[in-house]
């Protein structure tokens, strides 16, 4: 075989060829027994083997050697194939040394860049790629954008390999062009439809008290503006109910109405209603869904939630995210008491059939979630169950904590022995809370089965799920406001709620209010008024709120260091950590904003576990729910909080950053609705003016 491929190399046929050595042995073996009978023409052919000897060397040589000279040939022949597929690559490829110079690349990186001079140009400057950052791992997910020749934007992704050469640390770059795709990518995102539900809030009420000449106009108007919102954004709308509207439209105009603000939630307030209910939306809009049943979903989750937490916003729900809009005006009390009906007596169904009744609150309990725990045990006494209340002992609810203890008719449970008495079968009532996290005991929630929830905080991403019966009212002032008016309607005596109970729910509601100031309507006052007949003493109720001279000597000190933001937002903290520092903040908060002038507070303090806790407090104007949800926690439009692990002056410093920022938002928004106010005003006024000149 090796013969054949020189000779073919060599394009002559050699004398003998390499496989010849066993011919010579015979000739030789036939020439030694020739000689021995005729030794003359045995020395010839000695001669002649020797003679055939030396030419099958001489040829065994060159074959030798235009063997090599072949593979040589092949050697070189693939360098210079694997040369030419470096260098005239479809991909732009270069490699660099291991300070980023650029030391060789091919025609196609050259076509990229102008003034590109191997050895000199960095391959930062160029493309702004940096060096730790070329490791295949940190540019997996990676796009680079750069501006070529042609001064377009083109996309590529970068892989990295060792280049073996003389350079130390050197990388060979391969990019990869994604810009056609990014581009079909960036089109479907953009061109995904998106689904928003609107609801007129409060619509039947506004109706009941506007007069007889808005009532026929007053929808008319409301879907006006609506209709023309939906125009602006190139919207399909459909009406689906007298107060309920749905639109649809794509992603890049969604996120234009989030650059916005969602304009409609202001413009829609100058809408008169001839009554004392000012006109707002709820606005649920679902997004990113893989299907547009998955979007409508969305959609329908996102107004539950915006309708859960007061209405007068929008919330954008794409995928697992909430996004919130809004929300800047008080809750509406509702007039008709038929819900709370409603709601206890289904109670009191559940309540009859269950075993056992477990009631808590969220850990760390206020006034108003053990009043309302009170409230619910006695309910579920005067139904003859058994109750069982799950609370971890807190300093704001020391006096009536001890108080009921004394009384010895409260079975008062920890965390612990909750979880290994309750059964599948029993009944868990959960007040003033609907976060599973915030509770006394999470776990319980997934022992028991059948779970009420009664709560008037504004409806949070985090909810506990598959509730039998739920009770969410964020107009109400409190967990105990919506308690008594429930336990009207469950009582069958006149007299069937004790003393303490009675003056437990009146602090709950009084603790919530600031003592009837603010979040207080008609039916905050029926409440009370009907604790008051039964038995509850306002001068006991103010006992349960008194402080010790240390405590009021740290609410003093933590007003004399407050610092006033843009905007008139106190913001004041106690660095040293306490037992009672919730209490201690909360009531700080509440005496800050006895300062003229001052729209909100933001107090933080240090508990025993080194956490900060924060609690703030507005009068209205500033929503502070939305601030402390940016800081993870929650609450209401005039009350919220949050809990920070970090140090104090980074968590004092991240406050003033999201209340700044959040107050910046604000101011730009209000701006915007000035403007468009101004603009629309003056359109109207443009149109009359040719209605006068055309008549005239």
């Amino acid at each position: 075989m090796k013969g054949e491929i020189m000779e073919k190399k060599s394009g002559r046929k050699p004398f003998l060829s390499v496989n010849s050595k066993p011919d010579i042995i015979v000739m030789l073996v036939i020439t030694l027994l020739l000689a021995v009978e005729r030794p003359v023409l045995g020395l010839v052919g000695l001669a002649l083997v020797l003679v055939a000897m030396l030419i099958n060397l001489k040829t065994s040589n060159n074959n030798s050697r235009a063997f090599s000279e072949f593979l040589d040939d092949i050697a070189s022949d693939m360098d210079e194939t694997i040369s030419c597929s470096v260098i005239y690559n479809p991909l732009p490829l270069c490699i660099i040394d291991g300070n980023g110079t650029i030391m060789w690349y091919n025609g196609k990186f050259g076509d990229l860049f102008d003034d590109l001079k191997a050895g000199e140009s960095n391959i930062y400057d160029i493309t702004g790629v940096k060096i730790h950052e070329l490791s295949n791992e940190a540019l997996k997910d990676k796009t680079i954008t750069i501006k070529s020749k042609q001064s377009r934007q083109r996309n590529f992704r970068i892989t990295s390999s060792e280049a073996h050469n003389n350079c130390q640390n050197s990388r060979m770059l391969h990019w990869f062009e994604t810009t056609a795709m990014d581009q079909i990518k960036e089109k479907y995102r953009d061109e995904r439809i998106c689904i928003a539900y609107i609801n007129v809030d409060n619509y039947d009420d506004i109706i009941a008290s506007a007069p007889d000449e808005r009532k026929a106009s007053f929808g008319a108007d409301i879907e006006k503006e609506i209709r023309m919102w939906a125009t602006k954004c190139q919207a399909g709308f459909l009406r689906m109910g007298k107060a309920k509207y749905a639109m649809i439209f794509d992603f890049r105009t969604l996120e234009n109405i989030e650059t916005n603000k969602f304009p409609i939630l202001d413009e829609i307030h100058e809408v008169e209603t001839g009554g004392d209910i000012p006109a707002s939306l709820s606005i649920g809009v679902g997004a990113a869904g893989k299907t547009p049943a998955q979007t409508e979903e969305y959609a329908t989750a996102a107004l539950e939630l915006s309708l859960g937490r007061g209405g007068d916003q929008a919330v954008v729900k794409k995928g697992s995210n909430f996004e919130y809009y809004g929300g800047k005006l008080q809750t509406v009390e509702k007039r008709n008491k038929g819900k709370s009906r409603i709601v206890a007596l289904a109670l009191r169904q559940l309540i009859d059939q269950a075993p056992n009744i477990f009631v808590m609150g969220h850990s760390m309990p206020d006034m108003d979630a053990f009043g309302a725990s009170l409230g619910i045990a006695r309910m579920a006494k005067t139904r003859g169950k058994t109750v069982n209340i799950v609370i971890d002992r807190s300093d704001a609810i020391t006096m009536p904590y001890e108080m009921a203890e004394k009384e010895n008719s409260y079975n008062f449970i920890n965390e612990e022995y909750a979880k290994s008495i309750a059964a599948k079968e029993d009944l868990l009532i959960v007040v003033d809370t609907h976060k599973p996290s915030l509770t006394a005991c999470p776990d319980l929630l997934d022992i028991i089965e059948k779970v009420v929830v009664i709560d008037h905080h504004r409806r949070g991403e985090e909810i506990i799920q598959n509730p039998i019966l739920i009770h969410l009212e964020p107009y109400a002032s409190s967990a105990s406001e919506l308690v008594t008016e429930m336990f009207q309607y469950v009582a069958t005596e006149k007299k069937s709620i004790g003393k303490l109970e009675a003056e437990a729910l009146l602090a709950g509601i009084a603790v919530d209010t600031k003592n009837f100031s603010v979040k207080t309507g008609v039916r905050t006052f029926d409440a009370a008024s009907w604790l008051r007949r039964q038995g509850a003493d306002t001068a006991q109720v103010r006992q349960f709120f008194q402080i010790d001279i240390g405590m009021f000597q740290k609410e003093a000190q933590i007003i004399s260091q407050a610092v006033v933001l843009p905007g008139n937002v106190a913001v004041s903290y106690l660095d040293e950590p306490r037992h009672n520092i919730s209490v201690l903040i909360s009531m700080a908060a509440d005496s800050l904003l006895n300062i003229r002038d001052m729209r909100a507070s933001i107090v933080l303090g240090q508990d025993m576990d080194h956490r900060i806790r924060v609690s703030a407090r507005s009068l209205g104007d500033i929503n502070v729910q939305r601030i402390m949800e940016e800081l993870g926690g929650g609450g209401h439009l005039t009350m919220a909080g949050t809990q920070l692990d970090m140090p104090m002056q980074e968590a004092l410093d991240r406050v003033k950053a999201v209340t700044t920022a959040f107050l910046q938002e604000e101011e730009n928004r209000k701006l915007q609705v000035k403007q468009a106010q101004e603009k629309k005003s003056e359109t109207k006024r443009l149109q009359m003016q040719a209605e006068n000149k055309n008549e005239s």
